[in-house]
């Protein structure tokens, strides 16, 4: 009775562990250029915007960035301004999606 009692209580700290493992939280960040690049990288998906998205989740307390990529102002629902009439002279930014998990 106590092997099976061990067994079922190490399968539901595994069965815990592997759903706390699995958390994942998407960051939509405002995507202006830093002058370097890394802007174009990220929205664009290249892999030279890889180690830019794992260092903002690194730095939200999250172990890697599974995705990263341009997200069109139509995906986020009301926050943010379309291009064209209100914003002047360019004035409003891309954004980027970046997939995090711990």
């Amino acid at each position: 009775m106590r092997f099976s009692s061990g067994l079922l209580a190490c399968c539901v700290v595994l069965a815990v562990a592997t759903t706390a493992s699995a958390e994942s939280r998407i960051f939509i960040i405002a995507n202006e250029a830093d002058g370097y690049g890394v802007d174009q990288c990220l929205a664009k998906g290249d892999r030279c915007g890889a180690s830019a998205a794992r260092s903002y989740c690194q730095s939200r307390d999250f172990a890697q960035a599974s995705s990263y990529r341009r997200v069109d102002p139509d995906e986020i629902t009301g926050s943010v301004p379309k291009a064209g009439g209100n914003c002047a002279h360019g004035g409003c930014s891309d954004y980027v999606a970046i997939t995090c998990q711990r």
